[in-house]
């Protein structure tokens, strides 16, 4: 009596699984097809482009510094992902394992600077970046970038260490270890999936990020893929060229897709650390 109703409860689930799968990969394969098509072949349906159009691709790079506007994007992105996890992992020592006052509303305050919407500092942070001469540089963007990389890895990688056996820290400290030795020799090794889940995140906040690359940068040579993209434009200012828009966006997706794939153990590893605790 109870298989039929396990049969269909496992169909029941797969079938749901499925339909998650199509709802998340669809809009990726759509892309893909619409950049494959120019022209009025764009308003058609069809699973995949009969003729398809490889040069959309290749007019990208051909119109537009788009290879140095990849390049900014990495060097932005790497840079944020690099502080975020070196001050970070600094930051979440002290606040994780390091009993003094104020730590619960130093940890409210980081917190509450992350809920701030971009466009409310924006003002401020442009005379800012003005002021030191960062403006339309990559490392003005990199710092700029900190404000909404900064608090997550702060709060993720303090709940992770403070899930850390305090033997660890009693038995080095025991052999004459310093609080940076600690850190760097007994600790970090052990957070690798941690590490993992916030350096991939912060790297996706950056490389995705818009309205800060658009603000601080000026000439195409140094605008971010984002950037580089919504500027994108036809032949006249009311046609758009979808196709070399969906041929950009699938260019700057892939190495996302491809980091999410490569990093995916550590990625689950640490979002589920500590979540199983007795």
């Amino acid at each position: 009596m109870r298989r039929p109703g396990r049969m269909l409860g496992r169909a029941a689930f797969f079938l749901l699984v499925l339909v998650i799968v199509a709802y998340t990969v669809f809009p990726f394969y759509w892309a893909i097809v619409a950049s494959l098509k120019e022209g009025s072949a764009l308003f058609t349906v069809e699973a995949w482009p009969s003729r398809p159009a490889w040069d959309n691709y290749l007019a990208v790079f051909r119109e537009q510094p788009f290879g140095r506007n990849i390049l900014n994007s990495v060097i932005v992105a790497g840079g944020v992902v690099a502080l975020s996890l070196a001050l970070g992992l600094s930051a979440a020592f002290a606040l994780g394992r390091v009993q003094f006052r104020g730590r619960k509303m130093l940890l409210l305050v980081i917190l509450g600077v992350s809920m701030f919407p971009q466009v409310a500092v924006l003002s401020g942070l442009f005379e800012l970046i003005r002021a030191l001469g960062l403006y339309n540089n990559l490392l003005g963007l990199t710092l700029s970038y900190l404000i909404f990389t900064l608090p997550f890895t702060v709060w993720v990688l303090t709940t992770f260490l403070r899930e850390m056996p305090v033997e660890l820290e009693e038995a080095a400290m025991m052999d004459g270890a310093g609080p940076f030795t600690v850190l760097t020799r007994i600790f970090l090794p052990l957070m690798g999936p941690a590490m993992a889940t916030t350096g991939l995140l912060a790297f996706i906040a950056a490389w995705n990020e818009f309205l800060f690359a658009l603000t601080f940068t000026l000439t195409d040579e140094m605008r971010t893929v984002p950037v580089a993209i919504a500027l994108i434009t036809g032949a006249s200012s009311f046609e758009l060229p979808w196709g070399r828009i969906m041929a950009a966006s699938v260019i700057v997706t892939v190495p996302l897709i491809l980091l999410v794939l490569v990093f995916q153990r550590r990625i689950v590893a640490g979002l589920t650390a500590g979540a199983v605790k007795g």
